[in-house]
C-alpha cells in the first residue's frame, strides 16, 4: 500500500501537475509552430526558389509498381522536403524554449521564498 500512497503524493504534487500542464501547452504550441513553418514561412521561401513546395520534395528510390497479384506497391521515397520543414520546426521550438528559460532565470531572483522556510 505504501507504493500507491507514494504514487498519489507524487501525482498530486505541484511539480507533476505543472509538468502535465506544460506538456499539454507544449503540444498545442507544436501545432502552432508547424502551421507557422508549413503555411507562412515555407511558401515564400519556395516561391523565391522558383515555386518549390517543400512538402513535395523527395528522392524516389523505387517507383510505384503493381505486384504479380495486381496489388499496388507504393513508391519508396526519401522525403527531404518534409525533413527540412521539421528541422525548421525544431529550430523555432528550441529557440523559443531558450528564450523562455533565459527570461525565467532573470525572474528567479525576484521570486518569493515559501512561507515557513524551505521544506
Amino acid at each position: 500500500m505504501a507504493f500507491f500512497q507514494e504514487f498519489k503524493e507524487f501525482a498530486l504534487k505541484g511539480n507533476a501537475l505543472d509538468m502535465a500542464v506544460g506538456i499539454i501547452i507544449g503540444a498545442a504550441f507544436n501545432k502552432i509552430v508547424s502551421s507557422l513553418v508549413n503555411d507562412i514561412i515555407m511558401p515564400p521561401i519556395g516561391l523565391l526558389l522558383g515555386g518549390v513546395d517543400f512538402k513535395n520534395l523527395e528522392i524516389v528510390i523505387k517507383k510505384a509498381a503493381m505486384s504479380a497479384t495486381g496489388e499496388a506497391l507504393p513508391a519508396v521515397t526519401i522525403k527531404y522536403g518534409a525533413f527540412i520543414n521539421n528541422l525548421i520546426d525544431f529550430v523555432i521550438v528550441a529557440f523559443t524554449i531558450f528564450v523562455v528559460i533565459k527570461i525565467m532565470k532573470r525572474l528567479m531572483p525576484f521570486r518569493k521564498a515559501p512561507e515557513g522556510g524551505i521544506k
